[in-house]
Protein backbone atom coordinates (compact mmCIF):
# COMPACT_ATOMS: atom_id res chain seq x y z
CA UNK A 1 0.00 0.00 0.00
CA UNK A 2 2.73 2.42 0.68
CA UNK A 3 4.59 1.68 -2.26
CA UNK A 4 1.09 2.44 -4.04
CA UNK A 5 0.93 5.42 -2.68
CA UNK A 6 3.98 7.08 -3.07
CA UNK A 7 3.82 5.90 -6.72
CA UNK A 8 0.89 7.87 -6.58
CA UNK A 9 2.22 10.88 -4.74
CA UNK A 10 4.99 11.23 -7.39
CA UNK A 11 2.78 10.97 -10.22
CA UNK A 12 0.55 13.62 -9.16
CA UNK A 13 3.27 15.53 -8.19
CA UNK A 14 4.93 15.39 -11.55
CA UNK A 15 1.86 16.33 -13.51
CA UNK A 16 0.74 19.43 -11.24
CA UNK A 17 4.42 20.88 -10.88
CA UNK A 18 4.99 20.59 -14.50
CA UNK A 19 1.38 21.70 -15.48
CA UNK A 20 2.07 24.98 -13.29
CA UNK A 21 5.06 25.57 -14.33
CA UNK A 22 4.98 25.28 -18.15
CA UNK A 23 2.19 28.30 -17.69
CA UNK A 24 5.01 29.84 -15.63
CA UNK A 25 7.63 29.58 -18.19
CA UNK A 26 5.90 30.21 -21.37
CA UNK A 27 7.43 33.80 -21.81
CA UNK A 28 10.63 32.31 -21.28
CA UNK A 29 9.89 29.45 -23.75
CA UNK A 30 8.76 31.47 -26.60
CA UNK A 31 11.72 33.99 -26.35
CA UNK A 32 14.09 30.86 -26.48
CA UNK A 33 12.67 29.47 -29.66
CA UNK A 34 12.82 33.15 -31.63
CA UNK A 35 16.38 33.06 -30.20
CA UNK A 36 16.92 29.67 -32.19
CA UNK A 37 15.39 30.41 -35.03
CA UNK A 38 17.09 33.92 -35.77
CA UNK A 39 20.23 32.67 -34.83
CA UNK A 40 20.14 29.34 -37.25
CA UNK A 41 16.83 28.73 -39.41
CA UNK A 42 15.24 24.88 -38.92
CA UNK A 43 13.23 23.36 -36.19
CA UNK A 44 12.94 24.69 -32.56
CA UNK A 45 12.85 21.39 -30.80
CA UNK A 46 15.05 18.62 -31.56
CA UNK A 47 13.82 15.01 -30.25
CA UNK A 48 16.00 11.64 -30.10
CA UNK A 49 15.20 8.58 -29.25
CA UNK A 50 15.85 7.56 -25.08
CA UNK A 51 14.62 4.09 -23.53
CA UNK A 52 12.05 4.90 -20.96
CA UNK A 53 10.28 2.91 -18.52
CA UNK A 54 10.05 -1.26 -19.49
CA UNK A 55 12.86 -1.01 -22.07
CA UNK A 56 10.24 1.65 -24.38
CA UNK A 57 11.78 3.90 -26.91
CA UNK A 58 10.15 7.94 -26.74
CA UNK A 59 11.40 11.03 -28.21
CA UNK A 60 12.91 12.96 -25.60
CA UNK A 61 12.94 16.64 -26.57
CA UNK A 62 15.40 19.26 -26.56
CA UNK A 63 15.58 22.82 -27.60
CA UNK A 64 17.94 22.47 -30.53
CA UNK A 65 21.40 23.81 -29.61
CA UNK A 66 23.39 22.48 -32.43
CA UNK A 67 23.08 23.04 -36.09
CA UNK A 68 20.99 21.47 -38.56
CA UNK A 69 23.72 19.51 -40.50
CA UNK A 70 25.24 18.56 -37.07
CA UNK A 71 25.32 14.86 -37.58
CA UNK A 72 27.45 15.71 -41.00
CA UNK A 73 29.52 17.64 -39.17
CA UNK A 74 29.88 15.47 -36.97
CA UNK A 75 31.06 12.33 -38.97
CA UNK A 76 33.74 14.85 -40.48
CA UNK A 77 34.92 16.39 -37.28
CA UNK A 78 35.59 12.74 -35.55
CA UNK A 79 37.16 11.74 -38.55
CA UNK A 80 39.74 14.61 -38.90
CA UNK A 81 40.42 14.40 -35.18
CA UNK A 82 41.35 11.03 -33.37
CA UNK A 83 41.17 12.62 -29.52
CA UNK A 84 37.44 13.63 -30.30
CA UNK A 85 37.04 10.31 -31.88
CA UNK A 86 38.20 9.01 -28.68
CA UNK A 87 36.11 11.21 -25.99
CA UNK A 88 33.03 10.70 -28.04
CA UNK A 89 33.52 7.11 -28.09
CA UNK A 90 34.10 6.94 -24.51
CA UNK A 91 31.20 9.77 -23.08
CA UNK A 92 28.78 10.30 -26.39
CA UNK A 93 29.49 13.71 -25.99
CA UNK A 94 32.06 16.82 -26.80
CA UNK A 95 33.10 19.27 -24.20
CA UNK A 96 34.42 21.34 -27.09
CA UNK A 97 31.20 20.71 -29.80
CA UNK A 98 32.02 22.41 -32.74
CA UNK A 99 28.16 21.98 -33.93
CA UNK A 100 26.75 23.80 -31.06
CA UNK A 101 25.33 27.18 -32.06
CA UNK A 102 26.10 30.58 -30.08
CA UNK A 103 22.60 30.18 -28.59
CA UNK A 104 23.11 26.59 -27.99
CA UNK A 105 26.07 27.11 -25.66
CA UNK A 106 24.16 29.44 -23.66
CA UNK A 107 21.42 26.74 -23.69
CA UNK A 108 23.62 23.76 -22.65
CA UNK A 109 25.66 25.56 -20.10
CA UNK A 110 22.23 26.80 -18.11
CA UNK A 111 20.31 23.02 -19.15
CA UNK A 112 17.77 25.30 -20.56
CA UNK A 113 17.56 23.42 -23.43
CA UNK A 114 16.18 20.68 -21.30
CA UNK A 115 13.41 22.92 -20.62
CA UNK A 116 11.04 21.08 -23.64
CA UNK A 117 11.10 17.27 -21.30
CA UNK A 118 8.71 19.02 -19.33
CA UNK A 119 5.96 18.01 -22.53
CA UNK A 120 7.55 14.18 -22.27
CA UNK A 121 6.48 14.64 -18.21
CA UNK A 122 3.47 15.55 -19.23
CA UNK A 123 2.70 12.69 -22.18
CA UNK A 124 4.08 10.13 -19.31
CA UNK A 125 7.12 9.55 -21.13
CA UNK A 126 9.57 10.85 -18.08
CA UNK A 127 9.41 12.30 -14.23
CA UNK A 128 10.80 15.17 -13.05
CA UNK A 129 13.57 12.99 -10.83
CA UNK A 130 14.70 9.82 -12.15
CA UNK A 131 17.92 8.12 -13.76
CA UNK A 132 19.14 10.25 -16.80
CA UNK A 133 17.61 9.43 -20.06
CA UNK A 134 19.86 7.30 -22.24
CA UNK A 135 20.02 5.63 -25.84
CA UNK A 136 20.06 1.73 -25.90
CA UNK A 137 24.18 1.81 -27.15
CA UNK A 138 24.59 3.45 -23.75
CA UNK A 139 22.71 0.56 -21.92
CA UNK A 140 24.19 -2.02 -24.01
CA UNK A 141 27.79 -0.75 -23.40
CA UNK A 142 27.81 0.90 -20.06
CA UNK A 143 24.73 -0.75 -17.75
CA UNK A 144 25.07 -4.23 -17.66
CA UNK A 145 22.65 -5.74 -15.11
CA UNK A 146 21.51 -2.58 -14.30
CA UNK A 147 19.51 -1.90 -17.18
CA UNK A 148 17.22 -4.47 -16.01
CA UNK A 149 16.95 -1.90 -12.93
CA UNK A 150 16.79 0.80 -15.22
CA UNK A 151 13.32 -0.58 -17.07
CA UNK A 152 11.31 -0.49 -13.96
CA UNK A 153 11.10 3.51 -14.04
CA UNK A 154 11.04 6.54 -15.96
CA UNK A 155 14.19 8.48 -16.63
CA UNK A 156 13.91 12.34 -15.23
CA UNK A 157 14.67 15.51 -16.45
CA UNK A 158 16.63 15.95 -13.11
CA UNK A 159 18.54 13.36 -10.74
CA UNK A 160 21.03 12.21 -8.24
CA UNK A 161 23.78 12.76 -11.41
CA UNK A 162 23.02 16.15 -12.03
CA UNK A 163 23.37 16.96 -8.56
CA UNK A 164 26.68 14.89 -8.07
CA UNK A 165 28.95 16.80 -11.10
CA UNK A 166 26.56 16.02 -14.31
CA UNK A 167 29.12 15.88 -17.41
CA UNK A 168 32.16 15.74 -14.87
CA UNK A 169 31.79 12.28 -13.78
CA UNK A 170 32.91 9.26 -15.67
CA UNK A 171 30.49 6.43 -17.01
CA UNK A 172 30.75 4.50 -14.03
CA UNK A 173 30.07 6.99 -11.58
CA UNK A 174 26.97 7.68 -13.69
CA UNK A 175 25.81 4.79 -14.10
CA UNK A 176 26.37 3.67 -9.97
CA UNK A 177 24.15 7.01 -9.07
CA UNK A 178 21.36 5.65 -11.77
CA UNK A 179 21.24 2.51 -9.58
CA UNK A 180 21.45 3.79 -6.51
CA UNK A 181 18.59 6.39 -6.93
CA UNK A 182 16.39 3.88 -8.48
CA UNK A 183 17.14 1.81 -5.51
CA UNK A 184 16.50 4.26 -2.91
CA UNK A 185 13.92 7.04 -4.36
CA UNK A 186 11.08 8.64 -2.32
CA UNK A 187 8.86 11.84 -2.53
CA UNK A 188 10.58 13.39 -0.43
CA UNK A 189 14.50 12.26 -1.70
CA UNK A 190 12.72 13.90 -5.31
CA UNK A 191 11.91 17.28 -3.36
CA UNK A 192 15.31 17.32 -2.20
CA UNK A 193 16.90 16.29 -5.60
CA UNK A 194 14.53 19.17 -7.29
CA UNK A 195 15.88 21.77 -4.93
CA UNK A 196 19.54 20.84 -5.45
CA UNK A 197 19.47 21.26 -8.79
CA UNK A 198 18.18 24.74 -8.71
CA UNK A 199 21.60 25.48 -6.72
CA UNK A 200 23.28 23.19 -9.53
CA UNK A 201 21.92 25.16 -12.43
CA UNK A 202 22.62 28.26 -11.47
CA UNK A 203 26.37 27.44 -10.66
CA UNK A 204 26.33 25.69 -14.09
CA UNK A 205 28.50 23.00 -12.71
CA UNK A 206 29.07 20.12 -14.82
CA UNK A 207 26.99 21.60 -18.03
CA UNK A 208 28.43 21.25 -21.47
Amino acid sequence: MSNFCGKLAKTVFDYSLTAVGTVCISPLLVYIAYRIKKEDPGPVFFAHERIGKDGKPFPCYKFRSMVVNSQEMLEKYLAENSDARAEWERDFKLKDDPRITPIGKVLRRTSLDELPQIFNVLRGEMSLVGPRPVIQEELDKYYGETAKLYATVKPGITGLWQVSGRSDLGYDQRVALDAEYIKHRSFWGDVVILWKTIGVVLMKKGAY
